[in-house]
């Protein structure tokens, strides 16, 4: 099991000196701590931080990508990892043992990834393959814990990104007859959609019900793909009837959503990819075009700010952005920091030997994938 649970129950408060303090003098005391680290600092930022945080950030970029940067970079000694739980493991994993990873507010979780635990998985293994005998290869989103990536690893299964979904589903279907895809049922469902797989040829694994959904009507052998009932919080409330009413008030708007969103979004939509496909997107998008994009609210305003010839707003304007993400702040960030300059690791992230062996293989799985 990754350390991060033993980390919970060491969990400290963030002093309220912080809470004081003035953005400027978090600022400056930041831009002084990096400076006097310099190149033994590597702070990676995900592309749903605040921008008060990404300023400090070295890169920015996916969770996966920025585990790789940070595996990459060997004259860092700290990496501050921008980002949630999940994606801070991952850089622990990537990266050599001497080089430590910390989190700045170990609160900064996925509830996706959240919504499945490594009790849960093995429970479902167990009566899945009751049902289907050895029929089924794990896939997981890397939007996911440590232990449910080591789990697909030790069972032969890999890791997918959003944007080479498509071609590892389309390589789990050629190791076995069907598939297990976990956290996100969303993605997993409009992925293997895309691939001409029916939606009465996927069903659904409830993990607090421990039992499996579908249609009944049709023969139990039918089912090539089992999702895993969870989903991302920001991507699940995007609606067809938000689509509908930017297409009837604003009929020349794109709308360009992420495969997270739900099945029937993705099909209104006029387009849809990964955060780097959506980036990529507007980056190319020609001037004077309108979109409303739906994904993660800080990412939708920075395209917004770095793109004044387009004309973008989110699909949902009501939506807040990543609760989870946002917890971190120039005042975890500060804190993290200034720990580290005294000689603590706040928070450190650490995952197990035996966890990092089998989930770097489900990774290896994927990255061999040309």
């Amino acid at each position: 099991m990754a350390s991060l649970l033993q980390e919970m129950t060491t969990f400290k408060r963030l002093p309220e000196k912080y809470r004081q303090m003035s953005t400027e003098e978090k600022v400056r005391r930041i831009t002084s701590i990096k400076e006097k680290f310099g190149e033994k600092l590597f702070i990676p930022g995900h592309h749903y931080q605040r921008d008060e945080v990404i300023q400090f950030a070295n890169v920015t970029g996916d969770s996966l990508q920025l585990a790789q940067l940070s595996a990459d970079n060997k004259k860092a000694d700290y990496i501050v990892f921008c980002g949630v739980h999940f994606m801070a493991e991952t850089a622990d994993m990537l990266t050599s043992f001497n080089q430590k990873v910390i989190l700045p507010d170990l609160k900064a979780g996925c509830s996706m990834a959240d919504m499945a635990n490594i009790n849960q998985t093995e429970t479902a293994w167990g009566k899945l393959q009751n049902i289907f005998s050895d029929t089924i290869i794990p896939l997981t989103y890397v939007n996911s814990t440590a232990a449910i990536k080591a789990f697909c690893g030790k069972h032969g299964g890999a890791t997918v990104t959003s944007s080479n979904a498509v071609k590892m589903v389309e390589w789990a279907m050629t190791q076995k007859e069907r598939l297990l895809f976990l956290p996100d049922q969303h993605l997993g469902r409009n992925t293997a959609f895309s691939l001409g797989i029916e939606l009465d040829e996927m069903a659904i694994w409830d993990p607090n019900e421990e039992k499996l959904i579908y249609n009944e009507s049709l023969p139990l052998e039918q089912i090539k793909v089992i999702l895993w009932k969870g989903h991302c919080s920001v991507h699940e409330k995007f609606t067809v009837q938000q689509i509908e009413n930017f297409r009837q008030n604003h009929p020349e708007t794109k709308v360009l959503v992420h495969p997270e969103c739900t099945h029937e979004v993705v099909q209104a939509a006029d387009y849809n990819g990964s955060t780097h496909y959506i980036i990529e997107k507007i980056k190319k998008a020609e001037p004077g075009t309108s979109w409303a994009i739906g994904t993660e609210m800080n990412l939708v305003k920075r395209l917004a700010k770095s793109h004044p010839e387009l004309s973008i707003v989110s699909l949902n304007p009501t939506m807040c952005a990543c609760l989870t993400m946002n917890r971190i702040d120039l005042d975890h960030l500060l804190w993290s920091l200034e720990e580290l300059e005294s000689g603590h690791l706040n928070y450190q992230i650490f995952v197990d030997e035996e966890t990092t062996q089998n989930a770097v293989l489900a990774l290896e799985r994927m990255l061999n994938r040309k």
